[in-house]
Protein backbone atom coordinates (compact mmCIF):
# COMPACT_ATOMS: atom_id res chain seq x y z
CA UNK A 1 0.00 0.00 0.00
CA UNK A 2 1.07 3.60 -1.16
CA UNK A 3 1.64 5.45 2.12
CA UNK A 4 0.09 9.05 1.91
CA UNK A 5 1.05 11.67 4.03
CA UNK A 6 -1.21 13.78 5.40
CA UNK A 7 -0.28 17.09 7.53
CA UNK A 8 -2.73 19.05 9.88
CA UNK A 9 -2.63 22.66 9.92
CA UNK A 10 -0.69 22.44 12.50
CA UNK A 11 2.28 20.65 10.79
CA UNK A 12 1.53 22.76 7.91
CA UNK A 13 2.67 25.87 9.42
CA UNK A 14 5.78 23.55 10.71
CA UNK A 15 6.64 22.67 7.11
CA UNK A 16 6.58 26.56 6.77
CA UNK A 17 9.42 27.31 8.91
CA UNK A 18 11.42 23.55 7.86
CA UNK A 19 11.60 23.81 4.22
CA UNK A 20 12.25 27.45 4.28
CA UNK A 21 15.27 26.62 6.66
CA UNK A 22 16.43 24.50 4.30
CA UNK A 23 17.98 26.73 1.34
CA UNK A 24 20.75 28.93 1.34
CA UNK A 25 19.01 31.87 2.19
CA UNK A 26 15.83 31.80 4.24
CA UNK A 27 14.31 35.50 3.15
CA UNK A 28 15.21 35.62 -0.17
CA UNK A 29 13.69 38.83 -0.78
CA UNK A 30 15.79 42.08 -1.96
CA UNK A 31 16.17 45.70 0.04
CA UNK A 32 15.00 47.22 -3.07
CA UNK A 33 13.07 50.57 -2.49
CA UNK A 34 9.29 50.36 -1.75
CA UNK A 35 7.89 50.38 -5.20
CA UNK A 36 6.13 53.68 -6.14
CA UNK A 37 3.90 51.67 -9.59
CA UNK A 38 0.21 51.06 -8.48
CA UNK A 39 -0.64 47.87 -6.57
CA UNK A 40 -3.51 45.85 -6.17
CA UNK A 41 -5.40 45.89 -3.28
CA UNK A 42 -6.52 42.92 -1.06
CA UNK A 43 -9.81 43.25 -3.04
CA UNK A 44 -8.69 43.68 -6.46
CA UNK A 45 -6.77 40.32 -5.78
CA UNK A 46 -9.77 38.90 -4.23
CA UNK A 47 -12.33 39.77 -6.96
CA UNK A 48 -9.77 37.91 -9.40
CA UNK A 49 -9.55 35.20 -7.57
CA UNK A 50 -12.99 34.80 -7.36
CA UNK A 51 -13.45 34.96 -11.39
CA UNK A 52 -12.31 31.45 -11.94
CA UNK A 53 -15.14 29.30 -12.53
CA UNK A 54 -16.06 25.89 -13.84
CA UNK A 55 -18.64 27.35 -16.19
CA UNK A 56 -15.45 28.62 -18.56
CA UNK A 57 -13.47 26.29 -17.75
CA UNK A 58 -15.58 23.30 -19.42
CA UNK A 59 -16.26 25.81 -22.12
CA UNK A 60 -12.34 25.56 -23.00
CA UNK A 61 -12.05 21.57 -22.36
CA UNK A 62 -14.78 20.91 -24.68
CA UNK A 63 -13.23 22.68 -27.50
CA UNK A 64 -10.10 21.19 -26.97
CA UNK A 65 -10.96 17.91 -26.64
CA UNK A 66 -13.50 17.71 -29.17
CA UNK A 67 -13.23 15.68 -32.30
CA UNK A 68 -12.67 18.96 -34.64
CA UNK A 69 -9.30 18.68 -33.09
CA UNK A 70 -8.55 14.85 -33.29
CA UNK A 71 -6.33 14.43 -30.23
CA UNK A 72 -3.94 17.33 -30.68
CA UNK A 73 -1.28 15.28 -32.12
CA UNK A 74 2.28 17.49 -32.69
CA UNK A 75 2.03 18.76 -36.10
CA UNK A 76 -1.37 18.14 -36.87
CA UNK A 77 -4.40 19.66 -38.22
CA UNK A 78 -5.38 19.35 -34.39
CA UNK A 79 -2.24 21.16 -33.30
CA UNK A 80 -3.40 24.28 -35.75
CA UNK A 81 -6.50 24.47 -34.15
CA UNK A 82 -5.28 24.06 -30.77
CA UNK A 83 -2.44 27.66 -31.25
CA UNK A 84 -5.07 29.39 -33.53
CA UNK A 85 -7.43 29.04 -30.44
CA UNK A 86 -4.90 29.62 -28.07
CA UNK A 87 -3.68 32.61 -30.01
CA UNK A 88 -6.67 33.92 -30.15
CA UNK A 89 -7.81 33.23 -26.09
CA UNK A 90 -5.18 34.99 -25.52
CA UNK A 91 -4.78 38.05 -27.18
CA UNK A 92 -8.57 39.01 -26.32
CA UNK A 93 -7.38 38.73 -23.07
CA UNK A 94 -4.64 41.70 -23.88
CA UNK A 95 -1.54 39.21 -23.38
CA UNK A 96 1.32 40.14 -25.72
CA UNK A 97 3.13 37.48 -27.89
CA UNK A 98 6.27 35.87 -25.64
CA UNK A 99 8.38 35.65 -28.84
CA UNK A 100 9.40 38.68 -30.05
CA UNK A 101 6.31 39.66 -32.46
CA UNK A 102 5.13 35.57 -31.98
CA UNK A 103 3.01 33.84 -30.38
CA UNK A 104 4.88 30.80 -31.14
CA UNK A 105 8.51 28.48 -30.75
CA UNK A 106 9.86 26.48 -33.75
CA UNK A 107 10.39 23.23 -32.30
CA UNK A 108 11.50 21.14 -35.24
CA UNK A 109 10.46 17.26 -34.89
CA UNK A 110 10.64 14.19 -36.54
CA UNK A 111 7.68 11.87 -36.33
CA UNK A 112 9.41 7.77 -36.63
CA UNK A 113 6.42 5.57 -36.64
CA UNK A 114 7.33 1.89 -37.27
CA UNK A 115 5.49 -0.19 -39.32
CA UNK A 116 3.43 -3.17 -37.30
CA UNK A 117 3.89 -5.99 -38.62
CA UNK A 118 6.88 -6.75 -37.01
CA UNK A 119 7.84 -9.90 -35.13
CA UNK A 120 10.25 -10.34 -32.35
CA UNK A 121 12.40 -13.84 -32.16
CA UNK A 122 13.83 -15.40 -29.29
CA UNK A 123 14.49 -18.93 -28.57
CA UNK A 124 12.54 -19.85 -31.89
CA UNK A 125 9.46 -18.29 -30.87
CA UNK A 126 7.93 -15.05 -32.74
CA UNK A 127 6.21 -12.54 -30.26
CA UNK A 128 3.70 -10.87 -31.43
CA UNK A 129 3.84 -6.79 -32.09
CA UNK A 130 1.16 -4.92 -29.42
CA UNK A 131 0.02 -8.53 -27.48
CA UNK A 132 3.44 -9.60 -26.49
CA UNK A 133 5.93 -6.68 -27.25
CA UNK A 134 6.41 -3.23 -28.72
CA UNK A 135 9.10 -2.36 -29.95
CA UNK A 136 10.23 0.66 -31.93
CA UNK A 137 13.83 2.86 -33.15
CA UNK A 138 14.47 6.24 -32.14
CA UNK A 139 17.49 6.23 -34.92
CA UNK A 140 16.07 8.57 -37.46
CA UNK A 141 16.24 5.79 -40.40
CA UNK A 142 14.25 3.04 -42.56
CA UNK A 143 15.32 0.10 -41.52
CA UNK A 144 17.12 -0.94 -38.20
CA UNK A 145 17.31 -4.31 -36.88
CA UNK A 146 18.49 -7.20 -34.10
CA UNK A 147 20.03 -10.06 -35.99
CA UNK A 148 20.65 -12.82 -33.53
CA UNK A 149 21.62 -10.44 -31.18
CA UNK A 150 22.65 -12.08 -27.35
CA UNK A 151 20.55 -11.05 -24.13
CA UNK A 152 21.97 -10.30 -21.22
CA UNK A 153 19.76 -9.39 -17.68
CA UNK A 154 21.45 -6.06 -16.39
CA UNK A 155 18.82 -6.25 -13.43
CA UNK A 156 17.36 -2.43 -13.26
CA UNK A 157 19.90 -0.74 -15.45
CA UNK A 158 21.27 1.54 -13.67
CA UNK A 159 24.76 2.95 -13.38
CA UNK A 160 24.60 5.89 -10.33
CA UNK A 161 28.08 6.14 -8.43
CA UNK A 162 26.64 8.18 -5.34
CA UNK A 163 24.78 4.76 -4.85
CA UNK A 164 27.31 2.51 -4.94
CA UNK A 165 25.39 0.93 -8.07
CA UNK A 166 26.42 -0.32 -10.96
CA UNK A 167 24.36 -2.71 -12.90
CA UNK A 168 26.89 -2.57 -15.73
CA UNK A 169 29.74 -3.26 -13.55
CA UNK A 170 32.36 -5.62 -15.71
CA UNK A 171 30.17 -6.01 -18.34
CA UNK A 172 30.68 -5.51 -22.49
CA UNK A 173 27.56 -4.83 -24.26
CA UNK A 174 28.22 -3.78 -27.51
CA UNK A 175 26.41 -6.17 -30.20
CA UNK A 176 24.29 -7.59 -27.33
CA UNK A 177 20.23 -7.04 -26.02
CA UNK A 178 20.03 -5.38 -22.40
CA UNK A 179 17.36 -6.87 -20.97
CA UNK A 180 15.31 -4.42 -17.81
CA UNK A 181 13.83 -4.15 -14.90
CA UNK A 182 11.03 -1.06 -14.63
CA UNK A 183 11.61 1.36 -11.81
CA UNK A 184 14.52 0.90 -9.29
CA UNK A 185 15.33 -1.48 -6.53
CA UNK A 186 14.18 1.40 -3.97
CA UNK A 187 10.44 0.29 -5.03
CA UNK A 188 11.50 -3.45 -5.48
CA UNK A 189 12.66 -3.34 -1.50
CA UNK A 190 10.22 -0.92 -0.18
CA UNK A 191 14.03 -0.15 1.69
CA UNK A 192 13.95 3.54 2.52
CA UNK A 193 17.72 3.11 2.84
CA UNK A 194 18.05 2.05 -0.71
CA UNK A 195 17.88 4.62 -3.50
CA UNK A 196 14.90 6.63 -1.96
CA UNK A 197 12.62 3.63 -1.09
CA UNK A 198 9.24 3.79 -2.83
CA UNK A 199 9.71 7.11 -4.36
CA UNK A 200 11.20 6.72 -7.77
CA UNK A 201 14.08 8.36 -8.99
CA UNK A 202 15.23 9.26 -12.62
CA UNK A 203 16.85 5.87 -12.48
CA UNK A 204 13.38 4.18 -12.56
CA UNK A 205 12.24 6.19 -15.78
CA UNK A 206 12.26 4.25 -18.82
CA UNK A 207 14.08 7.27 -20.32
CA UNK A 208 16.93 6.80 -18.31
CA UNK A 209 17.02 3.00 -18.95
CA UNK A 210 17.59 3.66 -22.78
CA UNK A 211 19.90 6.39 -22.36
CA UNK A 212 22.14 4.40 -20.37
CA UNK A 213 21.98 1.49 -22.50
CA UNK A 214 22.65 3.54 -24.97
CA UNK A 215 25.68 5.01 -23.14
CA UNK A 216 26.79 1.66 -22.13
CA UNK A 217 26.71 1.06 -26.22
CA UNK A 218 24.26 -2.14 -26.40
CA UNK A 219 22.27 -2.84 -29.52
CA UNK A 220 19.25 -3.15 -27.99
CA UNK A 221 17.21 -2.70 -24.85
CA UNK A 222 13.98 -4.46 -23.61
CA UNK A 223 12.65 -3.36 -20.73
CA UNK A 224 10.08 -5.53 -18.76
CA UNK A 225 6.21 -4.23 -18.43
CA UNK A 226 5.06 -4.29 -14.38
CA UNK A 227 1.91 -2.68 -14.01
CA UNK A 228 2.89 -2.23 -10.46
CA UNK A 229 6.65 -0.55 -10.48
CA UNK A 230 5.31 0.93 -13.98
CA UNK A 231 2.43 2.34 -12.25
CA UNK A 232 0.52 1.97 -15.91
CA UNK A 233 -0.72 -1.40 -17.62
CA UNK A 234 0.12 -3.06 -20.68
CA UNK A 235 -2.59 -0.81 -22.62
CA UNK A 236 -0.91 2.48 -22.20
CA UNK A 237 2.33 1.03 -23.64
CA UNK A 238 0.00 -0.29 -26.48
CA UNK A 239 -1.72 3.20 -27.16
CA UNK A 240 0.96 4.83 -26.09
CA UNK A 241 4.49 3.24 -28.04
CA UNK A 242 2.67 2.29 -31.01
CA UNK A 243 1.89 4.83 -33.69
CA UNK A 244 4.20 7.66 -35.01
CA UNK A 245 6.93 8.61 -32.41
CA UNK A 246 8.42 11.65 -32.24
CA UNK A 247 11.70 13.30 -31.55
CA UNK A 248 14.04 15.86 -32.26
CA UNK A 249 15.53 16.66 -35.38
CA UNK A 250 19.31 15.77 -34.92
CA UNK A 251 22.04 16.14 -37.56
CA UNK A 252 23.46 12.81 -36.52
CA UNK A 253 19.90 10.98 -36.95
CA UNK A 254 19.99 9.83 -32.97
CA UNK A 255 22.81 7.12 -33.98
CA UNK A 256 24.05 7.35 -30.86
CA UNK A 257 20.94 5.46 -29.57
CA UNK A 258 20.73 1.79 -29.37
CA UNK A 259 19.00 0.67 -32.47
CA UNK A 260 16.04 -1.38 -31.50
CA UNK A 261 14.27 -0.04 -28.09
CA UNK A 262 10.71 -1.21 -26.64
CA UNK A 263 8.66 -3.01 -23.76
CA UNK A 264 7.87 -6.83 -23.50
CA UNK A 265 5.04 -8.01 -21.15
CA UNK A 266 5.44 -9.83 -17.62
CA UNK A 267 4.53 -12.91 -19.20
CA UNK A 268 6.87 -13.01 -21.97
CA UNK A 269 9.89 -12.06 -19.44
CA UNK A 270 8.73 -15.17 -17.58
CA UNK A 271 8.86 -17.25 -20.65
CA UNK A 272 12.34 -16.28 -21.82
CA UNK A 273 13.63 -16.67 -18.28
CA UNK A 274 12.53 -20.32 -18.15
CA UNK A 275 13.89 -20.71 -21.45
CA UNK A 276 17.50 -19.37 -20.19
CA UNK A 277 17.47 -21.28 -17.04
CA UNK A 278 17.04 -18.86 -14.80
CA UNK A 279 13.78 -17.93 -12.23
CA UNK A 280 12.04 -14.73 -13.53
CA UNK A 281 10.82 -14.13 -9.29
CA UNK A 282 14.75 -14.99 -8.44
CA UNK A 283 16.67 -13.19 -10.66
CA UNK A 284 14.14 -9.69 -9.10
CA UNK A 285 14.95 -10.32 -5.67
CA UNK A 286 18.79 -10.96 -6.54
CA UNK A 287 19.06 -7.81 -8.78
CA UNK A 288 17.28 -5.53 -6.02
CA UNK A 289 20.60 -6.70 -3.94
CA UNK A 290 23.38 -4.59 -5.46
CA UNK A 291 25.13 -4.33 -8.92
CA UNK A 292 23.96 -7.33 -11.05
CA UNK A 293 24.13 -9.15 -14.53
CA UNK A 294 23.71 -12.01 -15.70
CA UNK A 295 23.73 -13.77 -19.47
CA UNK A 296 20.57 -15.14 -20.45
CA UNK A 297 22.23 -18.75 -21.91
CA UNK A 298 22.01 -18.96 -25.82
CA UNK A 299 19.01 -16.59 -26.09
CA UNK A 300 19.27 -14.58 -28.42
CA UNK A 301 16.62 -11.68 -30.20
CA UNK A 302 15.97 -11.00 -33.92
CA UNK A 303 13.63 -8.03 -35.37
CA UNK A 304 13.25 -5.75 -38.11
CA UNK A 305 11.71 -2.48 -37.87
CA UNK A 306 10.62 -0.42 -41.19
CA UNK A 307 9.87 2.87 -40.15
CA UNK A 308 8.25 5.78 -41.65
CA UNK A 309 10.14 8.97 -41.41
CA UNK A 310 8.57 12.97 -41.79
CA UNK A 311 10.14 15.52 -40.56
CA UNK A 312 7.68 18.69 -39.67
CA UNK A 313 8.23 21.81 -37.55
CA UNK A 314 5.41 21.49 -33.98
CA UNK A 315 5.30 25.15 -31.72
CA UNK A 316 5.03 25.79 -28.04
CA UNK A 317 2.70 28.78 -27.32
CA UNK A 318 4.02 31.48 -25.38
CA UNK A 319 2.40 34.54 -23.83
CA UNK A 320 2.90 37.59 -21.62
CA UNK A 321 1.59 39.72 -19.64
CA UNK A 322 4.42 42.27 -18.78
CA UNK A 323 5.23 43.54 -15.79
CA UNK A 324 5.07 46.84 -14.68
CA UNK A 325 8.19 47.03 -12.75
CA UNK A 326 10.27 44.07 -13.34
CA UNK A 327 9.23 43.38 -17.02
CA UNK A 328 11.90 41.01 -17.00
CA UNK A 329 11.43 38.92 -14.48
CA UNK A 330 9.08 36.04 -15.24
CA UNK A 331 6.96 33.83 -13.47
CA UNK A 332 6.40 30.52 -15.89
CA UNK A 333 2.75 29.04 -15.65
CA UNK A 334 2.89 25.99 -17.97
CA UNK A 335 0.57 22.93 -19.01
CA UNK A 336 1.14 20.59 -22.94
CA UNK A 337 -1.56 21.07 -25.20
CA UNK A 338 -0.85 18.24 -27.11
CA UNK A 339 -1.99 14.10 -26.60
CA UNK A 340 -2.47 11.21 -28.75
CA UNK A 341 -3.93 12.08 -31.89
CA UNK A 342 -6.02 10.02 -34.32
CA UNK A 343 -5.54 6.17 -34.66
CA UNK A 344 -7.08 5.55 -37.98
CA UNK A 345 -5.88 1.51 -37.73
CA UNK A 346 -8.60 0.95 -35.01
CA UNK A 347 -12.53 0.71 -35.91
CA UNK A 348 -15.00 3.19 -34.74
CA UNK A 349 -13.48 5.86 -32.00
CA UNK A 350 -10.36 6.40 -33.40
CA UNK A 351 -10.03 9.92 -31.47
CA UNK A 352 -7.68 9.96 -28.53
CA UNK A 353 -9.65 13.22 -27.03
CA UNK A 354 -7.07 14.01 -24.42
CA UNK A 355 -9.92 15.87 -22.20
CA UNK A 356 -8.14 15.34 -19.31
CA UNK A 357 -4.45 14.89 -20.19
CA UNK A 358 -4.53 18.02 -20.84
CA UNK A 359 -7.12 19.75 -22.37
CA UNK A 360 -7.87 20.42 -18.72
CA UNK A 361 -4.23 21.93 -17.55
CA UNK A 362 -4.21 24.13 -21.14
CA UNK A 363 -7.89 25.65 -20.53
CA UNK A 364 -6.46 26.45 -16.84
CA UNK A 365 -4.07 28.36 -18.66
CA UNK A 366 -6.55 30.31 -20.46
CA UNK A 367 -8.46 30.74 -16.54
CA UNK A 368 -5.33 31.61 -14.49
CA UNK A 369 -4.66 33.84 -17.61
CA UNK A 370 -7.77 35.46 -17.47
CA UNK A 371 -7.59 35.85 -13.28
CA UNK A 372 -4.04 37.97 -14.13
CA UNK A 373 -5.85 40.25 -16.64
CA UNK A 374 -8.57 40.79 -14.70
CA UNK A 375 -6.56 42.89 -12.11
CA UNK A 376 -7.03 46.75 -12.20
CA UNK A 377 -3.06 46.64 -12.22
CA UNK A 378 -0.69 44.31 -14.26
CA UNK A 379 1.94 42.90 -11.42
CA UNK A 380 5.54 44.25 -10.48
CA UNK A 381 6.50 41.25 -12.43
CA UNK A 382 5.62 39.22 -15.72
CA UNK A 383 3.65 36.77 -15.91
CA UNK A 384 4.02 34.52 -18.95
CA UNK A 385 2.04 31.45 -19.99
CA UNK A 386 3.82 28.45 -21.94
CA UNK A 387 1.63 25.78 -23.32
CA UNK A 388 4.14 22.96 -25.18
CA UNK A 389 4.36 20.35 -27.32
CA UNK A 390 4.73 16.67 -27.56
CA UNK A 391 4.82 16.35 -23.42
CA UNK A 392 3.29 12.80 -24.38
CA UNK A 393 6.34 11.61 -26.65
CA UNK A 394 8.70 12.64 -23.49
CA UNK A 395 8.75 16.54 -23.02
CA UNK A 396 10.14 17.06 -26.20
CA UNK A 397 8.41 20.76 -26.04
CA UNK A 398 9.80 21.72 -22.77
CA UNK A 399 12.90 20.03 -23.20
CA UNK A 400 13.55 22.16 -26.35
CA UNK A 401 12.62 25.46 -24.43
CA UNK A 402 14.91 25.11 -21.50
CA UNK A 403 17.41 24.21 -23.87
CA UNK A 404 16.67 27.20 -25.81
CA UNK A 405 14.96 29.47 -23.21
CA UNK A 406 13.31 32.69 -24.44
CA UNK A 407 13.05 33.74 -21.09
CA UNK A 408 16.71 33.51 -19.82
CA UNK A 409 16.71 31.00 -16.73
CA UNK A 410 18.36 33.26 -14.52
CA UNK A 411 15.41 36.03 -15.17
CA UNK A 412 12.95 32.58 -14.54
CA UNK A 413 11.52 33.24 -10.82
CA UNK A 414 9.42 29.51 -10.66
CA UNK A 415 7.74 27.58 -13.17
CA UNK A 416 4.29 25.95 -12.01
CA UNK A 417 2.72 23.52 -14.29
CA UNK A 418 -0.53 22.41 -14.65
CA UNK A 419 -1.20 18.43 -16.38
CA UNK A 420 -4.25 16.50 -15.98
CA UNK A 421 -6.79 18.55 -13.09
CA UNK A 422 -8.67 16.92 -10.52
CA UNK A 423 -11.84 16.34 -12.27
CA UNK A 424 -13.71 14.35 -9.32
CA UNK A 425 -14.16 17.19 -6.86
CA UNK A 426 -13.23 19.18 -4.15
CA UNK A 427 -10.09 17.71 -1.97
CA UNK A 428 -9.01 18.16 1.58
CA UNK A 429 -5.26 18.10 1.04
CA UNK A 430 -3.11 19.84 -1.90
CA UNK A 431 -0.75 17.15 -3.05
CA UNK A 432 3.12 18.13 -3.91
CA UNK A 433 4.26 15.85 -6.31
CA UNK A 434 7.72 16.23 -5.32
CA UNK A 435 7.29 18.07 -1.56
CA UNK A 436 10.22 19.36 -0.01
CA UNK A 437 12.23 19.94 -3.06
CA UNK A 438 12.01 23.72 -3.14
CA UNK A 439 10.83 26.97 -0.86
CA UNK A 440 8.26 26.97 -3.20
CA UNK A 441 6.39 24.57 -0.92
CA UNK A 442 5.86 27.61 1.53
CA UNK A 443 3.98 29.41 -1.32
CA UNK A 444 1.47 26.94 -1.81
CA UNK A 445 0.98 25.69 2.19
CA UNK A 446 0.09 29.74 2.34
CA UNK A 447 -2.11 29.40 -0.12
CA UNK A 448 -4.12 26.31 0.89
CA UNK A 449 -4.62 27.62 4.35
CA UNK A 450 -6.31 30.10 2.85
CA UNK A 451 -8.93 27.45 1.73
CA UNK A 452 -8.51 25.33 4.74
CA UNK A 453 -6.39 22.81 3.23
CA UNK A 454 -3.78 20.90 4.05
CA UNK A 455 -0.95 20.28 2.02
CA UNK A 456 0.18 16.27 1.43
CA UNK A 457 3.22 14.29 -0.31
CA UNK A 458 2.91 12.45 -3.57
CA UNK A 459 0.04 10.30 -3.42
CA UNK A 460 2.04 7.86 -5.79
CA UNK A 461 5.64 8.22 -4.73
CA UNK A 462 6.67 4.69 -7.20
CA UNK A 463 5.22 6.09 -10.11
CA UNK A 464 8.23 9.02 -9.98
CA UNK A 465 5.32 11.66 -11.20
CA UNK A 466 7.64 14.63 -10.59
CA UNK A 467 10.19 13.56 -13.45
CA UNK A 468 7.07 12.82 -15.68
CA UNK A 469 5.37 16.16 -16.55
CA UNK A 470 7.08 19.26 -18.08
CA UNK A 471 8.17 20.98 -14.93
CA UNK A 472 10.87 18.60 -15.09
CA UNK A 473 12.67 20.37 -18.13
CA UNK A 474 12.58 23.35 -15.83
CA UNK A 475 13.83 21.96 -12.81
CA UNK A 476 16.87 20.18 -14.63
CA UNK A 477 17.82 23.70 -15.37
CA UNK A 478 17.69 25.28 -11.98
CA UNK A 479 14.30 27.00 -12.48
CA UNK A 480 12.56 26.01 -8.91
CA UNK A 481 8.89 24.33 -10.29
CA UNK A 482 5.92 23.26 -8.33
CA UNK A 483 3.93 20.41 -9.43
CA UNK A 484 0.61 19.70 -7.21
CA UNK A 485 -2.80 19.29 -7.87
CA UNK A 486 -6.00 17.81 -5.61
CA UNK A 487 -5.10 15.45 -3.46
CA UNK A 488 -6.77 11.87 -1.70
CA UNK A 489 -8.93 13.21 0.84
CA UNK A 490 -12.55 14.27 -0.28
CA UNK A 491 -13.59 17.13 1.01
CA UNK A 492 -17.09 15.53 1.85
CA UNK A 493 -19.04 11.96 2.07
CA UNK A 494 -20.80 13.10 -1.72
CA UNK A 495 -17.00 13.46 -3.17
CA UNK A 496 -16.16 10.30 -1.56
CA UNK A 497 -19.18 8.80 -3.12
CA UNK A 498 -18.55 9.94 -6.56
CA UNK A 499 -14.58 9.19 -6.38
CA UNK A 500 -15.72 5.38 -5.73
CA UNK A 501 -17.65 5.54 -9.37
CA UNK A 502 -15.25 7.93 -11.41
CA UNK A 503 -11.70 6.86 -10.11
CA UNK A 504 -11.36 3.85 -11.98
CA UNK A 505 -13.45 5.25 -15.33
CA UNK A 506 -10.19 8.20 -15.32
CA UNK A 507 -7.46 5.09 -14.57
CA UNK A 508 -8.79 2.88 -17.56
CA UNK A 509 -8.84 5.82 -19.54
CA UNK A 510 -5.44 7.09 -19.02
CA UNK A 511 -3.68 7.58 -22.69
CA UNK A 512 -7.54 5.71 -23.87
CA UNK A 513 -9.78 6.28 -26.07
CA UNK A 514 -12.61 7.00 -23.27
CA UNK A 515 -10.37 9.99 -22.14
CA UNK A 516 -13.41 12.41 -22.96
CA UNK A 517 -15.10 15.05 -21.59
CA UNK A 518 -18.12 13.76 -19.21
CA UNK A 519 -20.65 15.68 -17.63
CA UNK A 520 -20.22 13.39 -14.86
CA UNK A 521 -17.59 15.10 -14.13
CA UNK A 522 -17.23 17.90 -11.13
CA UNK A 523 -14.63 20.26 -11.55
CA UNK A 524 -15.14 22.82 -8.42
CA UNK A 525 -11.54 21.06 -6.92
CA UNK A 526 -9.90 21.95 -10.34
CA UNK A 527 -11.38 25.38 -9.63
CA UNK A 528 -9.85 25.35 -6.56
CA UNK A 529 -6.39 24.00 -7.27
CA UNK A 530 -6.31 26.57 -9.87
CA UNK A 531 -7.01 29.75 -7.45
CA UNK A 532 -3.96 28.20 -5.29
CA UNK A 533 -2.14 28.68 -8.22
CA UNK A 534 -2.57 32.12 -9.22
CA UNK A 535 -2.73 33.13 -5.62
CA UNK A 536 1.30 31.61 -5.34
CA UNK A 537 1.52 33.54 -8.86
CA UNK A 538 0.52 36.76 -7.09
CA UNK A 539 3.08 36.27 -4.37
CA UNK A 540 5.54 35.36 -6.57
CA UNK A 541 4.85 38.26 -8.96
CA UNK A 542 5.88 40.59 -6.07
CA UNK A 543 9.53 42.54 -6.68
CA UNK A 544 12.42 40.58 -4.89
CA UNK A 545 11.34 37.34 -3.96
CA UNK A 546 13.68 34.64 -5.46
CA UNK A 547 12.15 30.90 -3.81
CA UNK A 548 15.48 28.49 -3.35
CA UNK A 549 15.93 24.68 -4.08
CA UNK A 550 16.56 23.05 -0.65
CA UNK A 551 19.69 21.80 0.36
CA UNK A 552 18.71 18.22 -0.25
CA UNK A 553 17.50 18.14 -3.74
CA UNK A 554 19.20 17.06 -6.36
CA UNK A 555 18.58 19.98 -8.37
CA UNK A 556 20.23 22.34 -6.25
CA UNK A 557 23.91 21.63 -8.21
Amino acid sequence: MIKKIALSLLSVAVLVGCVATTSDDSAHVSSSPVSSSPVNSAQDISASYDSINTAQLIKHIKVLSSDEFGGRAPSSEGEKLTLAYLTEQFKALGFKPGNGDSFLQEVPLVSIEASSDMTLVIGGKNYQYGTDMVMGSARISDFEQLKNSELVFVGYGINAPEYNWNDYKDLDVKGKTVVILVNDPGFATQDDELFTGNAMTYYGRWTYKYEEASRQGAEGAIIIHETAPASYGWSVIKNSWTGPQFSFQRDDLNKDRVAVEGWISRNVAIELFDKAGLDFTKMKERAAQGSFNIDMGDLDASITIKNTIKKSISYNFIATLPGQKNADEHIIYSAHWDHLGTDLSKKGDQIYNGARDNATGTAALIEVAEAFAKLPHRPERSITFLAVTAEEQGLLGSKFYAANPIIPVAKTVANINMDALNVNGKSADVAVYGLGQSELDNFLTKAALKQNRVISGDPRPAAGIYYRSDHFAFANVGIPALYAKGGTIPADQATADLRAKLDPILAKCYHGLCDEYSEEWDLTGAVEDMQLFFDVGVELSKSGVWPQWSKTSEFKR
